[in-house]
Protein backbone atom coordinates (compact mmCIF):
# COMPACT_ATOMS: atom_id res chain seq x y z
CA UNK A 1 0.00 0.00 0.00
CA UNK A 2 1.14 3.49 -0.44
CA UNK A 3 1.76 5.97 2.62
CA UNK A 4 -0.73 7.18 4.89
CA UNK A 5 0.35 10.46 3.31
CA UNK A 6 -0.53 9.36 -0.70
CA UNK A 7 -4.11 8.03 0.49
CA UNK A 8 -4.94 11.09 1.89
CA UNK A 9 -4.61 12.92 -1.51
CA UNK A 10 -5.52 10.34 -3.50
CA UNK A 11 -8.72 10.67 -1.10
CA UNK A 12 -8.67 14.69 -1.48
CA UNK A 13 -8.42 14.05 -5.45
CA UNK A 14 -11.25 11.82 -5.70
CA UNK A 15 -13.78 14.17 -3.22
CA UNK A 16 -13.00 17.40 -5.69
CA UNK A 17 -13.83 15.40 -8.85
CA UNK A 18 -17.01 13.64 -7.25
CA UNK A 19 -18.49 17.20 -5.49
CA UNK A 20 -17.12 18.33 -9.47
CA UNK A 21 -19.53 16.06 -11.24
CA UNK A 22 -22.43 15.46 -9.09
CA UNK A 23 -23.19 18.78 -7.26
CA UNK A 24 -22.16 21.45 -9.77
CA UNK A 25 -24.96 24.22 -9.47
CA UNK A 26 -27.08 25.25 -12.51
CA UNK A 27 -26.21 28.26 -12.34
CA UNK A 28 -22.41 28.06 -12.56
CA UNK A 29 -19.98 26.28 -15.40
CA UNK A 30 -17.51 23.84 -15.05
CA UNK A 31 -14.50 26.15 -14.82
CA UNK A 32 -16.04 28.40 -12.40
CA UNK A 33 -17.53 25.65 -10.38
CA UNK A 34 -14.01 23.67 -10.13
CA UNK A 35 -12.42 27.17 -8.69
CA UNK A 36 -15.25 27.13 -6.28
CA UNK A 37 -14.17 24.11 -5.08
CA UNK A 38 -10.83 24.50 -4.96
CA UNK A 39 -11.51 27.65 -2.65
CA UNK A 40 -13.55 25.51 -0.42
CA UNK A 41 -10.60 23.37 -0.29
CA UNK A 42 -7.61 25.62 0.28
CA UNK A 43 -9.96 27.59 2.83
CA UNK A 44 -10.72 23.99 4.81
CA UNK A 45 -6.69 22.87 4.78
CA UNK A 46 -6.49 26.25 7.69
CA UNK A 47 -9.63 26.05 9.46
CA UNK A 48 -8.42 26.84 12.95
CA UNK A 49 -11.22 25.15 15.34
CA UNK A 50 -9.94 22.17 13.21
CA UNK A 51 -6.49 22.86 13.68
CA UNK A 52 -6.68 23.00 17.13
CA UNK A 53 -7.84 19.73 17.09
CA UNK A 54 -4.74 18.37 15.05
CA UNK A 55 -2.94 20.04 18.21
CA UNK A 56 -4.88 18.10 20.33
CA UNK A 57 -4.00 14.87 19.18
CA UNK A 58 -0.52 15.47 18.39
CA UNK A 59 -0.24 16.22 21.92
CA UNK A 60 -2.61 13.34 23.32
CA UNK A 61 -0.14 11.23 21.18
CA UNK A 62 3.48 12.46 21.91
CA UNK A 63 2.48 12.93 25.89
CA UNK A 64 1.41 9.57 26.10
CA UNK A 65 5.00 8.82 24.88
CA UNK A 66 6.62 10.79 26.71
CA UNK A 67 4.80 9.00 30.20
CA UNK A 68 5.79 5.43 28.64
CA UNK A 69 9.76 6.46 28.69
CA UNK A 70 9.91 7.79 31.93
CA UNK A 71 11.66 5.77 34.52
CA UNK A 72 8.88 4.74 36.53
CA UNK A 73 6.98 2.74 33.51
CA UNK A 74 10.58 1.08 32.73
CA UNK A 75 10.94 -0.18 36.12
CA UNK A 76 7.32 -1.20 36.17
CA UNK A 77 7.87 -3.44 33.12
CA UNK A 78 11.47 -4.48 34.11
CA UNK A 79 9.19 -6.23 37.40
CA UNK A 80 6.30 -7.11 35.03
CA UNK A 81 8.76 -9.39 32.53
CA UNK A 82 10.74 -11.05 35.57
CA UNK A 83 8.47 -14.26 36.08
CA UNK A 84 7.17 -14.35 32.60
CA UNK A 85 8.91 -17.98 31.50
CA UNK A 86 6.32 -19.29 27.86
CA UNK A 87 4.24 -17.52 25.43
CA UNK A 88 0.64 -17.80 26.83
CA UNK A 89 1.24 -16.38 30.21
CA UNK A 90 3.53 -13.19 27.67
CA UNK A 91 0.52 -12.50 25.53
CA UNK A 92 -1.93 -12.88 28.32
CA UNK A 93 0.01 -10.16 30.40
CA UNK A 94 1.18 -7.75 27.82
CA UNK A 95 -2.47 -7.87 26.63
CA UNK A 96 -4.61 -6.98 29.36
CA UNK A 97 -1.91 -4.51 30.73
CA UNK A 98 -1.96 -2.83 26.87
CA UNK A 99 -5.79 -2.67 26.93
CA UNK A 100 -5.96 -1.38 29.95
CA UNK A 101 -3.54 1.50 29.51
CA UNK A 102 -4.81 2.18 25.73
CA UNK A 103 -8.53 2.66 27.66
CA UNK A 104 -6.90 5.44 29.63
CA UNK A 105 -4.31 7.13 26.65
CA UNK A 106 -4.05 5.65 23.20
CA UNK A 107 -0.97 6.98 22.31
CA UNK A 108 0.52 5.90 26.04
CA UNK A 109 -0.83 2.76 25.24
CA UNK A 110 0.14 2.09 21.71
CA UNK A 111 4.21 2.71 23.16
CA UNK A 112 3.21 1.02 26.21
CA UNK A 113 2.65 -2.04 24.49
CA UNK A 114 5.14 -2.08 22.21
CA UNK A 115 8.31 -1.33 24.66
CA UNK A 116 6.43 -4.11 26.86
CA UNK A 117 6.87 -6.90 23.82
CA UNK A 118 10.17 -6.09 23.71
CA UNK A 119 11.05 -6.29 27.14
CA UNK A 120 9.36 -10.18 26.99
CA UNK A 121 11.70 -10.50 23.83
CA UNK A 122 14.87 -9.87 25.49
CA UNK A 123 13.68 -11.31 28.54
CA UNK A 124 12.77 -14.77 26.33
CA UNK A 125 16.75 -14.35 24.94
CA UNK A 126 18.21 -13.42 28.22
CA UNK A 127 16.75 -16.71 29.96
CA UNK A 128 17.04 -19.06 26.44
CA UNK A 129 13.35 -19.30 26.28
CA UNK A 130 11.16 -20.17 23.43
CA UNK A 131 8.38 -18.13 23.08
CA UNK A 132 6.36 -16.59 19.90
CA UNK A 133 7.48 -13.13 19.67
CA UNK A 134 5.02 -12.29 16.56
CA UNK A 135 2.26 -13.57 19.31
CA UNK A 136 3.48 -10.96 21.57
CA UNK A 137 3.80 -7.98 19.42
CA UNK A 138 0.53 -8.74 18.51
CA UNK A 139 -0.41 -8.22 22.36
CA UNK A 140 1.50 -5.35 22.65
CA UNK A 141 -0.57 -3.45 19.60
CA UNK A 142 -4.15 -4.75 20.75
CA UNK A 143 -4.39 -1.24 22.33
CA UNK A 144 -5.41 0.33 19.16
CA UNK A 145 -8.39 -1.91 18.54
CA UNK A 146 -9.92 -0.49 22.29
CA UNK A 147 -8.63 3.00 22.25
CA UNK A 148 -11.62 4.86 20.83
CA UNK A 149 -14.03 3.59 23.35
CA UNK A 150 -11.82 4.55 25.99
CA UNK A 151 -11.22 8.45 27.64
CA UNK A 152 -8.75 9.72 25.00
CA UNK A 153 -11.06 8.65 22.15
CA UNK A 154 -10.88 11.59 19.48
CA UNK A 155 -14.63 11.53 18.71
CA UNK A 156 -15.66 11.33 22.45
CA UNK A 157 -13.06 14.24 24.00
CA UNK A 158 -14.57 16.49 20.93
CA UNK A 159 -18.20 16.01 21.64
CA UNK A 160 -17.64 15.99 25.33
CA UNK A 161 -16.24 19.71 24.33
CA UNK A 162 -19.08 22.41 24.88
CA UNK A 163 -20.65 23.78 21.38
CA UNK A 164 -18.24 21.39 19.10
CA UNK A 165 -21.09 19.83 17.78
CA UNK A 166 -23.17 23.26 16.85
CA UNK A 167 -20.16 24.85 15.18
CA UNK A 168 -19.43 21.44 13.12
CA UNK A 169 -22.25 21.79 11.67
CA UNK A 170 -22.39 25.08 10.74
CA UNK A 171 -23.13 25.57 6.99
CA UNK A 172 -24.92 21.91 7.19
CA UNK A 173 -27.68 22.75 9.18
CA UNK A 174 -30.29 25.20 9.96
CA UNK A 175 -29.86 28.13 12.81
CA UNK A 176 -32.89 25.60 14.06
CA UNK A 177 -31.25 22.49 13.40
CA UNK A 178 -28.36 23.45 15.15
CA UNK A 179 -30.52 24.63 17.99
CA UNK A 180 -31.66 21.13 18.72
CA UNK A 181 -28.07 20.02 18.65
CA UNK A 182 -26.91 19.41 22.47
CA UNK A 183 -24.48 21.54 23.79
CA UNK A 184 -21.78 18.40 24.48
CA UNK A 185 -22.02 14.75 24.99
CA UNK A 186 -20.40 13.96 27.96
CA UNK A 187 -18.66 10.94 28.90
CA UNK A 188 -21.22 9.16 30.96
CA UNK A 189 -23.28 9.36 27.74
CA UNK A 190 -20.68 7.69 25.85
CA UNK A 191 -17.05 6.17 27.37
CA UNK A 192 -19.28 5.01 31.04
CA UNK A 193 -23.05 4.41 29.28
CA UNK A 194 -23.83 0.76 30.52
CA UNK A 195 -23.08 -0.28 26.65
CA UNK A 196 -19.30 0.76 26.34
CA UNK A 197 -19.21 -0.35 30.05
CA UNK A 198 -20.57 -3.56 28.39
CA UNK A 199 -18.35 -3.69 25.36
CA UNK A 200 -15.16 -2.69 27.64
CA UNK A 201 -15.86 -5.05 30.31
CA UNK A 202 -15.86 -8.18 27.43
CA UNK A 203 -12.87 -6.66 25.62
CA UNK A 204 -11.05 -6.77 28.92
CA UNK A 205 -12.30 -10.65 29.38
CA UNK A 206 -11.96 -12.11 26.45
CA UNK A 207 -8.71 -10.47 24.28
CA UNK A 208 -6.61 -11.94 26.98
CA UNK A 209 -8.18 -15.34 27.10
CA UNK A 210 -8.26 -15.74 23.37
CA UNK A 211 -4.48 -14.63 23.39
CA UNK A 212 -3.63 -16.70 26.51
CA UNK A 213 -5.19 -20.22 24.30
CA UNK A 214 -3.60 -19.09 20.74
CA UNK A 215 -0.48 -19.09 23.06
CA UNK A 216 -0.89 -22.27 24.25
CA UNK A 217 -0.79 -23.68 20.94
CA UNK A 218 1.65 -21.77 19.50
CA UNK A 219 5.15 -22.73 18.62
CA UNK A 220 8.19 -20.55 19.90
CA UNK A 221 11.55 -19.91 19.02
CA UNK A 222 14.60 -18.04 21.34
CA UNK A 223 14.16 -14.45 19.77
CA UNK A 224 17.35 -12.61 18.26
CA UNK A 225 17.19 -9.33 19.40
CA UNK A 226 19.82 -6.26 20.22
CA UNK A 227 19.57 -5.31 23.59
CA UNK A 228 18.54 -2.35 23.65
CA UNK A 229 17.30 0.31 26.78
CA UNK A 230 14.15 2.55 26.08
CA UNK A 231 14.34 4.90 28.88
CA UNK A 232 15.21 8.32 28.50
CA UNK A 233 17.55 9.21 31.63
CA UNK A 234 20.46 11.79 30.58
CA UNK A 235 22.84 12.46 33.68
CA UNK A 236 23.27 16.44 34.62
CA UNK A 237 27.05 17.23 33.00
CA UNK A 238 28.70 19.68 34.84
CA UNK A 239 25.80 22.59 34.64
CA UNK A 240 26.38 25.72 36.15
CA UNK A 241 24.32 29.15 36.56
CA UNK A 242 20.63 29.26 36.04
CA UNK A 243 20.59 26.55 33.42
CA UNK A 244 20.65 23.72 36.59
CA UNK A 245 16.80 25.21 37.03
CA UNK A 246 16.44 22.17 34.00
CA UNK A 247 17.91 20.00 36.23
CA UNK A 248 16.00 20.87 39.73
CA UNK A 249 13.77 18.15 40.78
CA UNK A 250 11.75 20.69 43.26
CA UNK A 251 11.55 22.89 40.67
CA UNK A 252 9.82 19.96 38.43
CA UNK A 253 7.67 18.83 41.26
CA UNK A 254 6.13 21.94 42.25
CA UNK A 255 4.85 22.31 38.89
CA UNK A 256 3.56 18.88 38.19
CA UNK A 257 1.71 19.07 42.12
CA UNK A 258 0.28 22.65 40.54
CA UNK A 259 -0.99 20.78 37.60
CA UNK A 260 -2.36 17.63 39.45
CA UNK A 261 -4.06 19.77 41.91
CA UNK A 262 -5.97 21.97 39.65
CA UNK A 263 -7.02 19.18 37.17
CA UNK A 264 -8.39 17.07 40.23
CA UNK A 265 -9.87 20.65 41.56
CA UNK A 266 -11.76 21.66 38.33
CA UNK A 267 -12.89 18.18 37.61
CA UNK A 268 -14.51 18.06 41.27
CA UNK A 269 -16.20 21.93 40.70
CA UNK A 270 -17.08 20.99 37.27
CA UNK A 271 -18.70 17.52 38.03
CA UNK A 272 -21.40 18.90 39.98
CA UNK A 273 -22.92 20.82 36.80
CA UNK A 274 -22.64 18.50 34.36
CA UNK A 275 -21.60 14.31 35.11
CA UNK A 276 -17.68 14.01 33.60
CA UNK A 277 -18.13 17.12 31.44
CA UNK A 278 -14.99 18.28 32.57
CA UNK A 279 -13.06 15.50 30.31
CA UNK A 280 -12.28 17.02 27.01
CA UNK A 281 -8.61 17.11 25.17
CA UNK A 282 -7.80 20.34 26.79
CA UNK A 283 -8.45 18.66 30.30
CA UNK A 284 -6.90 15.17 29.04
CA UNK A 285 -3.57 16.55 28.13
CA UNK A 286 -3.29 18.83 31.15
CA UNK A 287 -3.10 15.56 33.25
CA UNK A 288 -0.65 14.27 30.97
CA UNK A 289 1.68 17.00 30.90
CA UNK A 290 1.60 17.42 34.76
CA UNK A 291 1.95 13.53 34.84
CA UNK A 292 4.60 13.62 32.29
CA UNK A 293 6.88 16.21 34.49
CA UNK A 294 6.42 14.34 37.46
CA UNK A 295 7.57 10.77 35.92
CA UNK A 296 10.53 11.95 34.90
CA UNK A 297 11.40 14.13 37.75
CA UNK A 298 13.03 17.02 35.80
CA UNK A 299 13.03 19.37 32.64
CA UNK A 300 15.69 18.23 31.50
CA UNK A 301 14.69 14.01 31.67
CA UNK A 302 11.20 15.61 30.11
CA UNK A 303 12.32 17.87 27.23
CA UNK A 304 14.66 14.61 26.04
CA UNK A 305 11.60 12.55 26.26
CA UNK A 306 9.30 15.19 24.30
CA UNK A 307 12.02 14.73 21.41
CA UNK A 308 12.21 10.92 21.04
CA UNK A 309 8.13 11.11 20.50
CA UNK A 310 7.58 13.78 18.69
CA UNK A 311 8.45 11.91 15.65
CA UNK A 312 5.46 9.60 16.27
CA UNK A 313 3.26 13.03 15.78
CA UNK A 314 4.47 14.11 12.13
CA UNK A 315 1.73 11.96 10.47
CA UNK A 316 -0.81 13.34 12.45
CA UNK A 317 0.78 17.14 11.44
CA UNK A 318 0.82 16.78 7.75
CA UNK A 319 -2.14 14.41 7.34
CA UNK A 320 -4.91 16.25 9.25
CA UNK A 321 -4.86 19.43 7.56
CA UNK A 322 -6.02 17.44 4.07
CA UNK A 323 -8.51 15.53 6.09
CA UNK A 324 -9.86 18.89 6.97
CA UNK A 325 -9.59 20.19 3.25
CA UNK A 326 -11.45 16.79 2.33
CA UNK A 327 -14.42 17.46 4.54
CA UNK A 328 -14.36 21.03 3.42
CA UNK A 329 -15.36 20.20 -0.18
CA UNK A 330 -17.84 17.51 0.96
CA UNK A 331 -19.68 20.28 3.25
CA UNK A 332 -19.57 23.40 1.24
CA UNK A 333 -20.44 21.45 -2.18
CA UNK A 334 -23.59 19.83 -0.11
CA UNK A 335 -21.74 16.07 -0.65
CA UNK A 336 -22.52 15.70 3.11
CA UNK A 337 -26.14 15.68 2.96
CA UNK A 338 -26.04 13.37 -0.71
CA UNK A 339 -24.50 10.84 1.41
CA UNK A 340 -26.57 11.08 4.83
CA UNK A 341 -29.89 10.71 2.26
CA UNK A 342 -27.93 7.74 1.10
CA UNK A 343 -27.60 6.16 4.73
CA UNK A 344 -31.04 7.18 5.73
CA UNK A 345 -32.75 5.48 2.49
CA UNK A 346 -30.78 1.86 3.48
CA UNK A 347 -31.20 2.53 7.43
CA UNK A 348 -33.52 2.78 10.04
CA UNK A 349 -33.35 3.45 13.85
CA UNK A 350 -32.09 -0.10 14.66
CA UNK A 351 -29.72 -0.64 11.18
CA UNK A 352 -28.02 2.70 11.29
CA UNK A 353 -25.45 2.15 14.27
CA UNK A 354 -24.41 -1.44 12.40
CA UNK A 355 -24.20 0.44 9.23
CA UNK A 356 -21.82 3.19 10.83
CA UNK A 357 -20.04 0.80 12.20
CA UNK A 358 -19.04 -0.81 9.18
CA UNK A 359 -18.56 1.84 7.36
CA UNK A 360 -15.87 3.36 9.93
CA UNK A 361 -14.38 0.64 9.40
CA UNK A 362 -13.84 0.47 6.12
CA UNK A 363 -13.09 4.61 6.12
CA UNK A 364 -10.68 3.97 8.64
CA UNK A 365 -8.49 2.31 5.97
CA UNK A 366 -8.46 4.88 3.90
CA UNK A 367 -8.44 7.57 6.94
CA UNK A 368 -6.23 5.68 9.69
CA UNK A 369 -7.00 7.99 11.87
CA UNK A 370 -9.72 8.60 14.26
CA UNK A 371 -9.58 12.47 14.58
CA UNK A 372 -9.64 12.78 10.84
CA UNK A 373 -12.14 10.23 10.48
CA UNK A 374 -14.43 12.55 12.86
CA UNK A 375 -13.70 15.37 10.34
CA UNK A 376 -14.88 13.16 7.84
CA UNK A 377 -17.27 11.40 8.79
CA UNK A 378 -19.08 13.28 11.84
CA UNK A 379 -20.97 15.94 10.02
CA UNK A 380 -22.35 12.96 7.97
CA UNK A 381 -23.65 11.00 11.36
CA UNK A 382 -24.94 13.99 13.20
CA UNK A 383 -27.02 14.98 9.76
CA UNK A 384 -28.12 11.09 9.00
CA UNK A 385 -28.95 10.45 13.18
CA UNK A 386 -31.04 13.19 13.60
CA UNK A 387 -33.29 13.07 10.61
CA UNK A 388 -33.58 9.30 11.30
CA UNK A 389 -34.29 9.77 15.00
CA UNK A 390 -31.21 7.37 16.39
CA UNK A 391 -29.46 7.92 19.16
CA UNK A 392 -26.87 10.35 18.86
CA UNK A 393 -24.09 9.06 21.45
CA UNK A 394 -25.03 5.48 20.42
CA UNK A 395 -24.12 6.36 16.82
CA UNK A 396 -20.88 8.03 17.77
CA UNK A 397 -19.67 5.15 19.52
CA UNK A 398 -20.66 2.74 16.75
CA UNK A 399 -18.33 5.11 14.35
CA UNK A 400 -15.65 4.87 17.36
CA UNK A 401 -15.69 0.78 17.31
CA UNK A 402 -15.53 0.99 13.13
CA UNK A 403 -12.42 3.35 13.28
CA UNK A 404 -10.16 1.33 16.13
CA UNK A 405 -11.78 -2.33 14.63
CA UNK A 406 -9.33 -1.52 11.19
CA UNK A 407 -6.51 -1.00 13.18
CA UNK A 408 -5.62 -4.39 12.80
CA UNK A 409 -5.70 -4.05 9.00
CA UNK A 410 -4.10 -0.94 8.28
CA UNK A 411 -0.58 -0.87 9.37
CA UNK A 412 -0.08 2.89 9.54
CA UNK A 413 -0.21 3.23 13.51
CA UNK A 414 1.83 -0.63 13.99
CA UNK A 415 4.83 1.41 12.66
CA UNK A 416 6.11 2.74 16.44
CA UNK A 417 5.52 -0.76 17.46
CA UNK A 418 7.25 -2.26 14.50
CA UNK A 419 10.03 -0.12 15.09
CA UNK A 420 10.43 -1.02 18.49
CA UNK A 421 10.05 -5.03 18.38
CA UNK A 422 11.70 -5.76 15.59
CA UNK A 423 8.86 -7.55 14.19
CA UNK A 424 7.51 -7.17 10.44
CA UNK A 425 3.78 -6.70 9.52
CA UNK A 426 3.12 -9.89 7.55
CA UNK A 427 4.29 -11.38 11.44
CA UNK A 428 1.59 -9.82 13.75
CA UNK A 429 -1.15 -9.38 11.12
CA UNK A 430 -2.84 -13.10 11.24
CA UNK A 431 -3.10 -12.76 14.69
CA UNK A 432 -4.06 -9.11 14.31
CA UNK A 433 -6.71 -10.43 12.19
CA UNK A 434 -8.27 -12.92 14.42
CA UNK A 435 -8.76 -10.81 17.19
CA UNK A 436 -10.75 -8.18 14.72
CA UNK A 437 -12.89 -10.63 14.15
CA UNK A 438 -13.15 -11.45 18.29
CA UNK A 439 -14.30 -7.48 18.26
CA UNK A 440 -15.97 -7.57 15.77
CA UNK A 441 -18.23 -9.92 17.17
CA UNK A 442 -17.95 -7.94 20.43
CA UNK A 443 -19.11 -4.65 19.35
CA UNK A 444 -21.82 -5.52 17.00
CA UNK A 445 -24.17 -7.55 20.15
CA UNK A 446 -23.69 -4.13 21.76
CA UNK A 447 -25.06 -2.28 19.04
CA UNK A 448 -28.06 -4.94 19.01
CA UNK A 449 -28.56 -5.13 22.70
CA UNK A 450 -28.42 -1.83 23.55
Amino acid sequence: MPSPLTIALVLTILTYFIALLYTQPNDKNLAEYSLILLDYWEKGLWQESLMVFAMQMMLILVLGHVIALSPFVNRFLNQMVKNIDNTAQAAFIVSILTIAVALFNWGLGLIFGAIFARKVGEHAQKQQLKINYPLIGAAGYIGLMVWHGGISGSSLTKVAEVAHLKQMMQGIFSAEEIAMLPQQITFSETVFSNMNIYTTVLIIILLPCVFYLIGKQAKGEIPQLQIKNNEVRIQKKNVKGAAQLDYSKTFALMLATTILFWSIYTATVQSVNAPLGFITPNYLNFVLLGLGILLHGNFHNFINAIDKSIGGAAGILIQFPFYFGIMAIMKDSGLISDISALFIDISNKTTYPIFTMLSAGIINIFVPSGGGQWAVQGPILVQASQILGADLPKSILALAYGDQLTNMLQPFWALPLLGITGLKAKEILPYALLLMFVGTAIYLSALLLF
